[in-house]
């Protein structure tokens, strides 16, 4: 199963790091654990009614909003 995983490798800002590993340690998982749980969830939204949009295009806005930071 290990060999058929993929890496994610992301560039955080401290805060941003302290709090994945801050909310994961809380909760008793690993990091790649929670970033893969919810990367299932939202598979299983796939078609979007699920999804709460108004959040959605939040988190977006606020993701465009730091890319066009590191540029």
């Amino acid at each position: 199963m290990a060999d058929s995983r993929k890496a994610i490798h992301a560039f955080l800002t401290p805060d941003s790091h302290e709090a994945w590993h801050e909310f994961a340690a809380e909760h008793g998982v690993s990091v790649s654990g929670l970033i893969e749980a919810i990367a299932l969830d939202w598979a299983d939204r796939r078609d979007g009614d699920d999804f709460d949009l108004a959040e959605v295009d939040a988190l977006s806005r606020q993701a465009r909003r730091i890319d066009a930071g590191r540029r």
